[in-house]
């Protein structure tokens, strides 16, 4: 009785677990139905990148916009991207693992590994020195650009940019996830049964003290940021991270581009006086604007201190 039990256990498992995925096919296939790719494919080194290239007839400069943790290239063409290429000739990517972007390893893509794919698209999009914005996340990103390829950008201008390292570790969802054997596990449950509603509610979290603008969440695509594959390289970057701003830290006095920071100081998620108040010493001549009681998204919130600091930018740049 006790072996029938067991195995009849076991088979319910099985069962289950079958559904389980079956269910997370769906979910991501209804996903990328829903939200299809905006722009075009390059393909960098046999990895397919995704980029959104938006433009006036005679562009200032190119500007390469690259998003922060579980987002993709919807939280600029929300608004910002459009704005700007008024004026600039505009691309914006998804990072390696999200959006429609290849990963690029199965260990969890490096803030360098991330800038030479991303390079080395723009290059090939013809933008061979590009004004370079990045987000949170995407602010180390754009960090690591101009420390690894300093000569393949003009300008850097980083929103609410983790830079330095921090105290805390990581979280347990992130532990979880980025786990070798738990995390492909608890992935595919995420995927099955959270629902969309769920991941916009915790994207919205993050524009606090602010709302998030009309029309975001249905913009954005939360189910995007909920398929296994996306789950998982994010959760695996945002592991590696603080240990490769260590190592990237020891060079930031060698950036030679104009580089402007934008950073709420009511931003609860990165930090304005651990990252930016420091990172405004260590790069020289780096400008510092803090927004008074402005949260973690001022791509959304501040959107003409941004499109000021990158006319900043690429004026002391020269690109007129």
């Amino acid at each position: 009785m006790v072996v029938k039990g067991l195995a009849f256990l076991a088979l319910l498992i099985i069962a289950l677990h079958g559904y389980t995925l079956q269910r997370a096919a769906k979910h991501e296939k209804r996903a990328m139905a829903t939200h299809p790719p905006e722009g075009q494919i390059v393909m960098v080194d046999g990895h397919r990148v995704h980029a959104v290239v938006l433009a006036p007839e005679n562009p200032r400069a190119d500007v390469v916009l690259i998003h922060g943790a579980s987002g993709n290239t919807r939280d600029f063409t929300h608004d910002l991207a459009h704005q700007l290429a008024e004026t600039y000739r505009v691309i914006v990517f998804d990072r390696p693992g999200l959006g429609y972007t290849d990963r690029i390893n199965r260990t969890g893509a490096t803030l360098q590994q991330q800038v030479g794919l991303l390079s080395k698209a723009a290059s090939l999009l013809e933008a061979e020195k590009p004004i370079v914005l990045g987000q949170s996340y995407g602010g180390s990103v754009a960090l690591a650009w101009s420390v690894y390829h300093p000569d393949r950008l003009s300008g850097l201008v980083l929103l609410a940019a983790a830079s330095q390292t921090w105290e805390s570790g990581l979280s347990t969802y992130y532990k979880a996830l980025s786990h070798s054997w738990i995390g492909p596990l608890v992935i595919s449950y995420l995927t099955a049964y959270v629902r969309d509603e769920r991941v916009s509610h915790e994207l919205n979290a993050i524009f606090t003290p602010q709302q998030p603008p009309s029309g975001y969440d249905q913009h954005i695509g939360a189910g995007l940021t909920l398929r296994r594959d996306s789950l998982r390289a994010n959760a695996l970057q945002r592991a590696n991270l603080k240990e490769e701003i260590r190592a990237m830290m020891p060079y930031y006095g060698d950036i030679a581009v104009p580089t402007e920071i934008l950073h709420g100081d009511a931003d609860m998620t990165v930090g304005l006086h651990i990252h930016s108040v420091p990172l405004s010493g260590q790069i020289p001549d780096a400008n510092l604007t803090v927004l008074p009681g402005i949260g973690h998204m001022p791509q959304h919130t501040s959107k003409p201190q941004v499109i000021a600091a990158i006319h900043r930018v690429a004026s002391r740049a020269g690109l007129n």
